[in-house]
């Protein structure tokens, strides 16, 4: 295997396999490396709560991403990274492997947040294609899961699961599924949305804490009752695993810190995906955790790992499908903030803006009303800032 590469990339997820193919468009034959802690190749990893459940025609090899097969690259997998020197442009592996690079991407993502659980076959700490499989096994033999967590993540797995047939039990802080980022009138039909498909939903209610017993697991809440059942999936969001970078003397905060062409503080040194925090053009300094965001931050990391020297200046959206209804969000969704609502057809398909306390726009969200990405990006980039009388009447 070779021991030192023109672009070496730590992580082996999209942002990585973004990379790789940015990396491509610019150098043709260039050395690319991939050092990953997964035992599986580059895939999608959104198909892990959507269309791997939702979409009878999408198998595991639709979701597969030929990262190899398109750039070249060597992809090594069960690989975790200890340190980095940067000054003499080296790693070192957990097996005491030293690889050399010309430029190095940290795409180390992140790790699930998950104080309390005891991970195993059955408490799935749900993140990757093995925590799918585990899950998916479950799910055909129809088991009772509960899904921990009423965010992004939660409402996904717990939608696609119950309309696989499987009894699905929704633990969440908040009084309504959404409660914390819809406007109310929003929040209540997306927790109606659940009841009806058959959810049921323990709102109000933090899990503590989660161990597999034999077959069963058990679930522990914070008034000291439990739930039992096969299996539990956990989604509390992720902690950016930037200790790697910090512990070579990289400079992070919220993630690793990065320039608007995804620069490290360490030469030659790039980071992009869940793991970086980067100056938005229109948003300001952030760290974003979604695959528009992985993808196009990582192709740009890719391009600048051979020479591009470009600024990354895309302002990316999340999206997700809840029982047929899909949004669309960019910049900052907080139930907290003033909003703005707008609707067509009842409230089937509709914009909300959020406000923040100088009433300026940082957030839209599009439900049911697609192809409205640009107009959301020119909405919170307007200068001056939209007021909210502007704003009641930007929906036609």
């Amino acid at each position: 295997m070779t021991d030192r590469f023109d672009a070496l990339i730590i992580g082996g997820g999209m942002t990585a396999d973004a990379a790789a193919k940015g990396f491509r468009e610019i150098d043709p034959d260039g050395s690319i490396g991939i050092l990953s802690e997964d035992v599986d190749p580059p895939y999608a990893r959104p198909a892990l709560s959507k269309k791997l459940w939702t979409d009878p025609d999408f198998d595991w090899s639709s979701a597969e991403l030929d990262t190899a097969g398109e750039t070249g690259a060597e992809v090594r997998l069960a690989t975790r990274v200890v340190s980095i020197d940067p000054e003499a442009h080296e790693v070192t592996t957990i097996d005491g492997d030293r690889i050399g690079y010309g430029r190095l991407l940290l795409a180390t993502g992140g790790s699930p947040s998950a104080p309390g659980f005891e991970e195993s076959e059955r408490v799935l700490l749900y993140r990757s294609a093995a925590d799918y499989r585990r899950l998916r096994a479950v799910a055909n033999g129809r088991g009772h899961i509960v899904v921990v967590g009423g965010s992004y993540i939660g409402q996904e797995i717990a939608a696609a699961l119950v309309q696989e047939g499987v009894r699905v039990t929704l633990v969440l802080p908040e009084d309504v599924v959404g409660g914390a980022v819809f406007p109310a009138s929003l929040a209540r039909n997306v927790d109606t949305l659940f009841r009806e498909a058959g959810v049921q939903l323990v709102t109000g209610a933090r899990a503590t804490g989660g161990r597999e017993q034999g077959e069963q697991v058990t679930v522990d809440l914070e008034d000291g009752t439990f739930l039992e059942a096969d299996a539990v999936v956990v989604g509390l969001g992720i902690e950016p695993a930037a200790a790697l970078a910090e512990d070579s003397g990289i400079e992070t905060g919220d993630g690793v810190l990065v320039d608007e062409k995804l620069r490290t503080s360490a030469p030659d040194v790039l980071a992009a995906g869940d793991v970086a925090s980067y100056p938005d053009r229109i948003l300001g300094r952030r760290r974003i955790e979604h695959v528009d965001n992985a993808t196009e931050q990582g192709r740009a990391a890719g391009r600048n790992l051979a020479g591009a020297d470009e600024p990354y200046d895309h302002t990316p959206f999340y999206y997700s499908v809840l029982f047929g209804n899909r949004y669309e969000a960019v910049g900052t969704l907080d139930a907290s903030l003033r909003t703005v609502e707008r609707w067509l057809d009842g409230d089937r398909e509709g914009v909300v803006y959020y406000l923040d306390d100088d009433g300026h726009p940082v957030g839209v969200l599009n439900w049911n009303h697609e192809g409205a990405l640009d107009d959301a990006r020119a909405v919170l980039a307007s200068q001056p800032p939209l007021t909210a009388e502007q704003l009641s009447g930007a929906l036609a």
